[in-house]
């Protein structure tokens, strides 16, 4: 019970770290590029990451992990960093939590193909509807919308389950913390040269809001929020602690409303409801 109980506790606190990571990137792009953002909070993370494997002495993944671990490093390193950073010069924070609400069903999806399983039908008529109401909302979309940002956002979410369904595979060997470290360690000579290349030509212009939002993703999203979320998993059992990222969109909002002054329409709230209804009955059935 004691092992559940603190399994949960830690999951929800990843997610509440992740929770951040959208009104940060917001922040972060407003005076910083997409590329720019991505890249330097990969070599952040990667060199956090390599303290803590040279640290506690962890052994070197095998080679049938490797393409697995590159899997991740495209889905979560760079994949959805880099598309949520251009997508987010196109719509709020606000706007774009709605879609995080397709998460958990992006990563189930890709663990059905992975896994190979069979769900009920109930299954593909739940993640329909939750589909088509993603699909009506951005269509229906306010000020803080665009047809560019939504499409970059549902390729970011498409990626990143992808990214946390391998994560997930490879974490019952490696461990999970160590997976998210391996990946950032294997997309590390690539994001450093990125990171090089389009570096600000003065730092002196960039104001601290920027910079905030560039150490939270850094230092929280890309590392310290999936220690405790893979923790979570591993004590608390991956099925049960992964509902509690049906929360995320309740929080991202209520941050991207409290740090950001971001309006919080009527509808991006019956949306989000909606999405998590939706995501929580496919769940069920999977």
């Amino acid at each position: 019970m004691e092992r559940t109980t603190a399994g949960w506790g830690s999951g929800l606190l990843g997610v509440v770290i992740f929770s951040g990571s959208l009104p940060a990137t917001r922040m972060a792009v407003a005076e910083l590029t997409p590329l720019f953002v991505t890249s330097g909070r990969a070599v952040i993370a990667a060199l956090l990451g390599a303290a803590f494997l040279l640290g506690l002495r962890q052994d070197l993944p095998g080679r049938g992990d490797l393409l697995p671990l590159a899997i991740v490093a495209i889905g979560v390193v760079v994949g959805f960093p880099l598309l949520t950073g251009f997508a987010l010069q196109r719509i709020t924070a606000a706007h774009s939590v709605v879609f995080v609400g397709l998460l958990p069903l992006s990563t189930a999806i890709f663990g059905v193909l992975r896994g190979g399983e069979r769900p009920r039908r109930v299954f593909w008529i739940f993640s329909s509807i939750g589909a088509a109401t993603v699909a009506g909302f951005a269509l229906y979309q306010g000020g803080g919308g665009s047809m560019a940002g939504d499409l970059l956002m549902v390729a970011a979410i498409l990626l990143c389950g992808l990214g946390y369904a391998e994560g997930a595979a490879l974490s019952r060997r490696l461990g999970g913390w160590q997976v998210i470290s391996w990946a950032l360690l294997i997309a590390l000579p690539v994001m450093a040269v990125i990171a090089l290349a389009t570096v600000p030509a003065s730092f002196a212009v960039i104001g601290w809001r920027a910079w905030a939002g560039l150490a939270y993703v850094s230092l929280f999203s890309m590392m310290l929020g999936f220690v405790f979320w893979y923790r979570g998993l591993a004590l608390g059992g991956i099925a049960r602690v992964g509902q509690l990222q049906l929360l995320q969109p309740f929080f991202g909002l209520s941050l991207a409303a409290l740090l950001l002054g971001e309006p919080v329409a009527w509808t991006m709230i019956a949306s989000t409801v909606i999405v998590i209804l939706c995501v929580a009955g496919a769940k069920r059935f999977a």
